[in-house]
């Protein structure tokens, strides 16, 4: 990171607010394991530690801030209730906190928010809390909240735009540096709206000299579809996309918070953006080679880990935000890791309306390895062609520059899909 962290401390202006907030979130969260990783520690050829805030009791960092936010409410403002709005991580902090301290809650949800996670809302805040799916994104629901509040004057508890919250994310990091005895070398950071990312930069301002916190490398990983924080610093302010990706749903927000971005603006943090498929990748090796069950934000700031520009021997942390994922999403993220990675391939082809104009297909085009996948077909009456959407996984990846050689060669008119083709947008 260009900008030290003497420079962090002369922009807090309240300092020592992340040390407050650990305080106050005491008994709440829990203090959660900076675990080594070997995989990902031989990609880089660094010791490369998880924080895994996926163990909270709400399997995301997001109870922090909410706690730290609602304990610190007077009687009267925690008698007027609570209003958020959330993708669902910071609902669950916001309903566990309440139905701990007897503080009724309107939650605001997208209504493409996973069913596990309001699920899990309902579970943890129990009478205390009325879920509410609103909009399409946490921007449509973030507004509703806001009316909400304004109507019934009951406390807004926002899910990073507020500097409670903000001080109360930072214990992640502060629990980091604690845990070394130092900064590390490297320090990955998933960002939405920036609340996680403010609040692990306050952590570094607060450290005493001997941690050495300016000399860490704080990088912000956002999704290419949602890279909100990308576009605030291109503009010099927070800047709202308009339609964004909402795949990775804890971080599919079309704004980053204006609080967070006073923070981050003048700090110099390196952002860098992932792909869809790349999240899903790293989603699939958590859980097959680590048993990590990760959402899509939080395998996120691991993903790509290798075009990260790690020094050798270097020490880097990457935290996993979470890990309320939808088991019945795995079938998608499966999808898109194998188009990410070039094993899988989408083919429109137009087949002769004749017999065996299939089985020339398999034996003239796919090589011995390959499999079809996915086939869709449909007849044609009084034509002599009939279009097929066909799936095709490769036995290598390397093997499609062939397949598409054999295809040219063929009779058959094969045409092969991008894998931004709005046509696939129906398959995943």
């Amino acid at each position: 990171m260009s900008a030290t962290a003497h420079r962090h401390r002369e922009q807090v202006t309240a300092s020592g607010v992340v040390a407050q907030a650990a305080r106050n979130i005491e008994g709440f969260a829990v203090r959660t394991p900076l675990q080594p990783n070997d995989r990902l520690g031989a990609l880089v050829d660094a010791t490369v530690l998880l924080k895994r805030e996926d163990l909270q009791p709400v399997r995301s960092y997001k109870i922090r801030g909410a706690v730290n936010l609602i304990r610190g409410l007077s009687e009267e403002e925690r008698s007027q209730g609570v209003v958020c709005a959330s993708a669902g991580n910071h609902a669950q902090g916001v309903a566990l906190a309440c139905a701990e301290l007897g503080v009724r809650a309107r939650i605001y949800l997208p209504r493409n928010t996973p069913r596990q996670k309001r699920d899990r809302v309902n579970q943890l805040g129990g009478e205390h809390v009325r879920l509410i799916l609103h909009g399409d994104t946490y921007d449509d629901a973030s507004k509703a909240a806001v009316l909400d509040a304004s109507r019934t004057g009951a406390t807004l508890a926002p899910a990073f735009d507020d500097p409670r919250v903000i001080a109360g994310q930072g214990t992640v990091t502060r629990e980091i540096l604690q845990e070394l005895g130092r900064a590390p070398d490297v320090l990955l950071v998933p960002v939405g709206g920036g609340g996680l990312l403010a609040g692990a930069l306050l952590a570094l301002a607060e450290a005493p000299p001997e941690f050495e916190a300016d000399r860490c490398r704080v990088v912000a990983v956002e999704p290419v579809g949602a890279a909100s924080l990308q576009a605030a610093l291109a503009a010099g302010a927070p800047l709202d996309l308009g339609e964004i990706d909402t795949f990775a749903d804890g971080t599919a927000v079309r704004k980053v918070g204006e609080h967070p971005f006073e923070i981050i603006r003048p700090s110099g943090v390196e952002v860098a953006t992932v792909e869809t498929g790349a999240i899903c990748q790293e989603m699939l090796r958590l859980y097959q080679s680590d048993g990590i069950i990760a959402e899509p934000s939080g395998a996120m700031s691991m993903a790509d880990l290798d075009r990260r520009g790690i020094t050798p021997g270097s020490t880097v942390v990457a935290i996993l935000s979470g890990g309320n994922n939808d088991v019945s999403r795995y079938a998608e993220v499966i999808e898109r890791a194998l188009v990410h990675e070039g094993r899988k391939h989408y083919f429109l082809v137009d087949f002769p309306q004749e017999p065996g104009a299939l089985r020339r297909f398999l034996s003239d085009i796919l090589g011995p390895d390959d499999d079809i996948t996915f086939f869709e077909y449909v007849k044609r009456n009084n034509r002599e062609f009939g279009p097929a959407l066909v799936g095709v996984e490769l036995g290598d990846p390397e093997s499609l520059d062939a397949l598409l050689a054999r295809a040219e060669e063929s009779p058959l008119v094969v045409d092969p899909l991008p894998p931004d083709s709005p046509m696939l947008r129906y398959l995943f």
